[in-house]
């Protein structure tokens, strides 16, 4: 079960009339919660900023947000060790219609919920992935925002059920690989590191961000730029990132398989000694 808080108060319902349930005229983060803490938090702030600019929302205050968020995590009622908050900006309840005042102040939503650890044999083996049909809608003003509308992804992700998989690929319009369902994802060819260009559509995520900027501290560089369909596929290793499960390596994608992932581990061990300690197994 979750548990949210608006205001520094406990709820349980939200307004029929508010944007977010209306139109998704809103924002989300979710963040890892480890030992009570909220980890990578800067990153998730930064990137709520962003959207905000995008979206024409008043930016929320980050030390109220973060004194929420901490009250949130010690009322709770799932273990701070280990959980998984989510932050939702909503625009807030207005008459009917797509026209808002702007900027608008923001709603502020915080939850938590409870999370497992990805079983250890991912970090060890890999995972199984797909390309899904479902494609993402190109030139987006909102690209890399982690906003709302999130209907491509769950589309994509229904694809993915009766199955094993642990995630599914998404392409654009011109079968350029973007980012997964659930992750971002990394191609490692001859000992080079790319990753996709978020100017079009898909998600900046924050452990993206992280582990491009851990590597690049450490003399590594990480590309971005497109990949083609073809080139996933030929590569030489591919590894997804998230904000809950850090780095996984894939095993498998379609037809593809990848059986050895040294540049992976390498990636997981810097990441490990940078605060992400699910990448230590």
């Amino acid at each position: 079960m979750s548990r949210w808080f608006h205001g520094g108060n406990a709820i349980s319902e939200v307004s029929i009339d508010d944007r977010a349930f209306q139109y998704g005229d809103g924002l989300f983060e979710t963040v890892a919660i480890r030992q009570g803490q909220p980890r990578l938090w800067g990153y998730h702030v930064e990137r709520l900023e962003r959207g905000c600019e995008k979206l024409r929302l008043l930016k929320p205050d980050g030390d109220a947000l973060r004194i929420g968020l901490d009250k949130a995590i010690r009322e709770g009622d799932v273990n701070p060790a280990h959980c998984a908050a989510k932050i939702v900006l909503s625009a807030g309840v207005s008459d009917r219609g797509y026209s808002r005042s702007a900027p608008t102040s923001a709603a502020v939503f915080l939850g938590l919920f409870p999370s497992l650890p990805v079983a250890s044999e991912h970090y060890h083996h890999g995972v199984d992935t797909m390309l899904c049909d479902t494609r993402l809608a190109m030139y987006s003003p909102t690209a890399g925002c982690k906003t709302l509308n999130r209907i491509e992804q769950v589309l994509a992700r229904l694809e993915l059920q009766s199955t094993n998989i642990f995630e599914g690929f998404t392409l654009d319009a011109e079968r350029r690989v973007i980012c997964g369902t659930m992750s971002n994802v990394f191609a490692v060819s001859d000992n080079c590191i790319a990753t996709p260009s978020l100017d079009r559509c898909g998600v900046a995520g924050v452990m993206r961000r992280h582990t491009i900027e851990t590597l690049r501290k450490r003399g590594v560089a990480v590309a971005i730029r497109d990949i083609c369909e073809a080139e996933l596929m030929q590569c030489d290793e591919v590894f997804v990132c998230n904000s809950q499960f850090g780095i996984l390596p894939v095993r498998r994608c379609g037809e593809a398989t990848w059986h050895s992932h040294p540049v992976t581990r390498s990636v997981m061990s810097a990441l490990a000694e940078n605060g992400i300690l699910e990448c230590a197994q």
